[in-house]
């Protein structure tokens, strides 16, 4: 199988190829391979290859045989380094499969390698020492966001067509809306992160992936979803696969549409266009919009403060657990200034300041679902800003505390945190780019549409919609595995 044929396959067509007899598994992985080794030395996407040691046989589930890379973080796989983007883990090699690599293996994946995440997934540019930048496929001077950056910049410039990538802050779908993709943050118990932990960042943190296609989200996500022996909690499941979902018609929904966050950084002129396309192409396939004010349940100081706490005690305790296991340092040696930043801040963090920070959580959660009560969805820019330049995150960050680096991260990705701590699915959608005749880079520009607890069901429907009567995945990067496009 040529390159040139492998990227016009999403991950559903490359099973059915498979199925069919067309191509053999281990063409289309060589293909993959070429695929990785065409794209890589200008992105800096992955981390490292290996020979798969899995070989599912074709046919057996909907991505059986399909080439995957995992990300560097969240997801341990027997016998493989896991780094976690960070000097602190350097040569750090799994001893056993987590949950999701198991589901993984039976859904049928052959996993190919790892994809780069900054420093223990710290940030929402990846951009770590211990691997250096990973670029944007559509502009290598600019960042692929984070912290799933590796993943949304290999499957944008076709190295793969679905990769796994985890959401703690908006670090799939700050990928997604940077790299031109599809990307769903599920409900909060939706896929297992054990057995290592029973929830990450106190319920923040879910599993997922960035995909060129709707339908290869939908069907990965039937694969890996449903609880484990332990799981704290778990969603309901769906009355029938998400898969079918994308089929679906939606009927009409009535979406609310939040122009501007809650706080941090203005919507820009670029993605303020491109979101009043998005309200227009909702209302040509029926649906009511209209613009909303949502509340938050606190002000944007205290919710700030809340998550720097959480997090920051989070990182604090896994940096002491890290460091007493490798038997290495906590210092600038193994840590970036942003990282020992929250680890000082964050054992800082006393016992009620942190239960007062799961008590934001649980305002910010209620008052959200009430709007999910007179509203199906809601739409926002995923981002206010286009793509920042290489290194503009890190400007001065050696001088900010943990509260100021949260504050930083908040600024730069406002709409994208509120939905980690309600633990409602929220999806980035590349229903448009920067067009502008006259200034417009041509970069993608991604629209965040959210649901009620549960109801990935209704974004699915609406993203398959939306994937029909504006697709999307002809569009293709500069740097791509294709060749020139």
């Amino acid at each position: 199988m040529r390159v040139s044929e492998y990227v016009r396959h999403d991950a559903v067509g490359l099973a059915e190829l498979m199925a069919r007899g067309e191509v053999s598994p281990a063409e289309v992985e060589a293909a993959a391979r070429e695929a990785v080794q065409a794209v890589n030395p200008a992105l800096g996407a992955v981390v490292e290859t290996w020979p798969a040691d899995d070989r599912p046989a074709p046919g057996g589930t909907p991505l059986a045989g399909v080439p995957f890379l995992i990300k560097d973080f969240g997801i341990s796989m027997a016998g493989r380094r896991t780094e976690m983007g960070s000097r602190l883990t350097a040569g750090h090699v799994a001893r056993s499969d987590s949950f999701l690599m198991r589901r993984l293996r039976r859904a049928g994946l052959v996993t190919v390698g790892r994809t780069a995440t900054p420093e223990l997934a710290y940030s929402i540019t990846t951009e770590p020492l211990l691997y250096g930048p990973t670029r944007n496929p559509w502009d290598p001077g600019r960042g692929a966001g984070g912290s799933s950056g590796g993943a949304g910049a290999a499957v944008a410039a076709g190295a793969v067509p679905v990769a796994h990538a985890t959401d703690a802050a908006g670090s799939l779908r700050i990928p997604a809306a940077y790299n031109g993709l599809f990307g769903l943050k599920p409900t909060r118990g939706r896929v297992s992160l054990g057995p290592a932990l029973d929830e990450g960042f106190n319920g923040l943190a879910v599993q997922g992936c960035v995909s060129r296609t709707v339908r290869d989200s939908a069907a990965l996500l039937d694969l890996i979803r449903g609880p484990e022996p332990g799981d704290p909690y778990f969603a309901e499941q769906p009355s029938r696969p998400y898969a079918q979902e994308v089929t679906r018609p939606p009927g009409p929904l009535r979406i609310g549409v939040l122009p501007q966050a809650w706080g941090g950084r203005r919507t820009t002129a670029p993605v303020a266009g491109a979101l009043d396309r998005t309200v227009r192409l909702l209302e040509s396939l029926g649906h009511r919009t209209e613009e909303v004010t949502v509340a938050l349940g606190v002000g944007w100081e205290e919710f700030v403060l809340a998550n720097a706490r959480l997090s920051t005690a989070n990182v604090a305790a896994s940096v002491d657990s890290l460091a007493a296991a490798l038997g290495r340092p906590v210092d600038s040696s193994t840590l970036e200034p942003p990282t020992l930043a929250a680890h000082r801040y964050g054992r800082r963090v006393s016992g009620p300041e942190f239960v007062a920070a799961l008590t934001v959580r649980n305002r910010v959660a209620r008052d959200l679902a009430q709007y999910f009560e007179t509203h199906d969805l809601l739409l926002t820019p995923t981002l206010p800003e286009l793509p920042p330049l290489l290194g503009a995150y890190g400007e001065g960050a050696e001088a900010l505390d943990g509260l100021g680096w949260i504050e930083r991260l908040n600024d730069r990705s406002p709409f994208t945190m509120a939905f980690n701590v309600a633990g409602t699915p929220a999806m980035s959608v590349p229903v448009t780019a920067d067009t502008d005749t006259d200034t417009g880079t041509g970069l993608p520009i991604g629209m965040q549409f959210a649901a009620g607890f549960g109801r990935e069901d209704l974004l699915f429907r609406l993203a398959g919609q939306l994937e029909g009567a504006q697709p999307w995945s002809g569009r293709t990067p500069g740097v791509w595995a294709g060749g020139p496009s």
